[in-house]
């Protein structure tokens, strides 16, 4: 009897503490419990994710729109004489492509740390800062050593951006509305990719003294810089930094990220613990492998797109036109996934294994149709760009299956580390001697897409696997309360350590 009542008080003692650091941390946080659990309306919740929408996505397309436009730059260069003006030869066009990624692949561990760390969006804004001013030192590029040193620290200060914006979604959305959001920001690639063709045409007619690849750099970087000062202003750290919004409705956007249970809260803590299960758990393995194989073709395509459309016969300056439908194909495909995933359960992973196959076959008709049909080639360049819009799926799964703030920085480490592996090694296979053909980038590519495929499928069974194991010990996930929302999200515990936990497919 005496064991009994010592037990019991223990429990009680232990249900106190966890109330009072409960209390405290929310006093921390600026936000009081009695708001966070009060009802919320639905037209009130309706009310908030518009004012959040017309905010933060705008902000975030944008840049990732000038992100891709400047990265793709040095592929438009190409047609302004920038391999000519800088006596490029060899492989020497394969490792200016390449080196961008050793600085996004170096720079990818430090900045998971830094991004839990310091507050989000001001070093997010800094980064952009900063990738501005490193393009337009690509314009004062005078050979084949200065522009490897420009393109590695431009990697550099653009490996913050990606995992951040996912971070940054993962705060502000539920699980069911992240895919859709994200593939609003992601949009930005598809746009960049329609009207930066249009832009290097435009630039490329202008006449004057000074290159006009060298002006290409100057007028984007520019641009960038301006931009990343109005981030700097504008972009919040957190919902509950967030200016836009008055301390209610801070407390409501709190409130309807709990059931995420991944740790909103749990910013400016580095957990060892989390990133040690992050390199334990099989689906960051299973992402991360699919993610290398996939940009092998990311990194071969988008650097030598150019010079393989110009081999099929157009012109110097046409090359630059017909790119331009690849962006409206995968602006599409991104539009079509986002939908489907947002209002079909459970659809993501069999969307990516879709995309990826249509990308597939795009690579095959390239491959299998003779030099004598360029546009059924062109055809199959275009069918290439759908893949592409699995990125916000890939980070929607990161933001909505992996618990904890530490870990889910960890796990986006990982995926943007395989994503610059796989950009390294793409350009690789592309031999200045196969030109224009480039057969052995060609089957690197198709290779890559077959295996991003086979990844993805021990992915969903992965997954189903898990969910099934979990309902069978714990049972089927029940109804909680918001409290109980909001002590999981406290409870500094990540999704394998949570019974209530199942992953998204």
């Amino acid at each position: 009897m005496q064991s009994n009542s010592e037990d019991h008080s223990a429990t009680m003692s232990e249900k106190g503490a966890e109330k009072r650091s409960l209390d405290l941390t929310l006093q921390q946080s600026g936000i009081q419990i009695g708001e966070i659990l009060s009802a919320v309306t639905d037209e009130e919740d309706r009310k908030v994710l518009r004012k959040i929408d017309r905010f933060i996505l705008p902000l975030m397309g944008f840049c990732y729109m000038l992100q891709f436009m400047d990265k793709v730059s040095l592929g438009y260069s190409t047609q302004l004489g920038l391999v000519k003006d800088l006596g490029l030869h060899g492989s020497n066009y394969s490792w200016a492509s390449s080196v961008f990624y050793f600085g996004y692949l170096g720079w990818s561990w430090p900045s998971s740390y830094l991004s839990v760390r310091f507050p989000l969006g001001r070093y997010l804004a800094i980064s952009v800062v900063i990738w501005g001013a490193i393009l337009m030192c690509h314009g004062a590029s005078t050979n084949f050593t200065t522009l490897i040193v420009a393109r590695f620290f431009l990697g550099v200060s653009e490996a913050a951006v990606a995992p951040g914006f996912s971070l940054l979604t993962g705060m502000f959305y539920k699980r069911r509305e992240q895919p859709s959001r994200m593939g609003v920001w992601f949009a930005g690639n598809g746009v960049a990719n329609i009207f930066s063709g249009v832009i290097a045409y435009g630039i490329g007619k202008i006449s004057s003294r000074l290159a006009t690849w060298r002006i290409l750099f100057l007028i984007l970087g520019g641009i960038t810089v301006a931009y990343g000062i109005v981030l700097l202003l504008l972009l919040p750290d957190s919902p509950k930094q967030a200016k836009f919004l008055n301390p209610k409705e801070r407390a409501m956007v709190l409130q309807r990220t709990l059931e995420n249970r991944t740790g909103v809260l749990d910013e400016g803590k580095f957990k060892i613990c989390q990133m040690w299960e992050a390199f334990r758990d099989p689906q960051a393995w299973l992402l991360a492998l699919y993610t290398l194989s996939v940009n092998i073709p990311n990194g071969g395509v988008t650097s030598f797109n150019s010079l393989i459309v110009a081999g099929f016969g157009f012109s110097r300056l046409n090359t630059l036109l017909v790119q331009m439908p690849s962006g409206a194909i995968q602006l599409i495909a991104l539009a079509i996934m986002c939908i489907i995933a947002t209002y079909v359960k459970n659809s993501r992973l069999v969307l990516m294994i879709s995309a990826v196959s249509i990308s597939l076959i795009g690579m095959v008709l390239v491959y299998a149709i003779p030099n004598t049909s360029p546009y059924g080639r062109l055809a199959g360049i275009w069918l290439c760009s759908p893949f592409a819009a699995n990125i916000p799926l890939s980070l929607s799964l990161i933001t909505s299956n992996v618990g904890g703030l530490t870990k889910k920085a960890t796990v986006s480490a990982m995926l943007f580390v395989a994503y610059s592996a796989g950009n390294i090694i793409g350009p690789q296979f592309f031999y200045a001697r196969e030109a224009p053909g480039y057969s052995t980038g060609i089957r690197a590519t198709l290779s890559g897409f077959a295996l991003g495929i086979f990844f993805l499928v021990l992915l969903l069974a992965y997954y189903i696997w898990k969910n099934k194991r979990r309902d069978r010990v714990f049972g089927n996930t029940a109804e909680v309360s918001a409290a109980q929302d909001l002590a999981e999200d406290l409870s500094n515990k990540t999704d394998m350590q949570l019974q209530n936990f199942r992953y998204a497919l």
